[in-house]
């Protein structure tokens, strides 16, 4: 197991160290993936949880606290509930609350708000992802931060063009095929 003692504000450590231990869960701190923070799997009648090793503090502990909530709910009812359904809410919820007081005012206050109903990713609550950025020590730049009609590099290498916002995401052209995609606001782009 890597440690995981050196992500997470001092304050979390000892809970969080208890719930691994009750849990026996395999900890993997692994290179960061495109597509989510941590995972939570069941094998062979063990635990497993992996978590991204370029979270700030304060994402890294929602993740942990996030994957755990998923191995209680495992632990207690196999597979036999939905993975964010009302049984990983109320876990998740029970145990972000023994953080509160350890987050920042800025965090606390969307925190308190995505727990009222939380989401299956934290990405997906743009308030929430945006505020925990904040933290974060390496600043990429997003699509929110370059200007409409500016061209910008994707993560996939292809270049495009930034259109307007629909509702929750920017309609965006490729350039050599023109084909239309839509951006999540805190999409990382590259200036062209």
């Amino acid at each position: 197991m890597n440690t995981f003692h050196s992500f997470v504000p001092s304050e979390s450590r000892l809970t969080l160290q208890a719930w691994i231990d009750e849990l026996c869960i395999d900890l993997m701190i692994v290179s960061p993936r495109r597509t989510k923070l941590g995972d939570f799997s069941a094998r062979k009648g063990r635990l497993y949880i992996s978590v991204n090793n370029n979270l700030n503090p304060y994402s890294f502990l929602i993740t942990l606290t996030h994957e755990l909530a998923h191995a209680f709910v495992y632990a207690k009812h196999s597979n036999k509930v939905l993975p964010h359904g009302l049984e990983w809410k109320i876990t998740f919820k029970a145990m972000l609350f023994n953080f509160l007081h350890i987050f920042p005012e800025d965090i606390n206050k969307v925190l308190s708000l995505y727990l009222l109903n939380p989401k299956a990713s934290t990405l997906t609550d743009v308030r929430l992802s945006t505020v925990l950025r904040k933290y974060n020590k390496v600043k990429g730049i997003t699509i929110t931060d370059i200007l409409e009609g500016d061209n910008f590099i994707a993560s996939n290498g292809k270049e495009f063009k930034k259109g307007k916002k629909l509702r929750k995401r920017f309609i965006c052209t490729q350039k050599v095929t023109n084909k239309i995609y839509l951006f999540h606001p805190l999409a990382e782009v590259s200036k062209v």
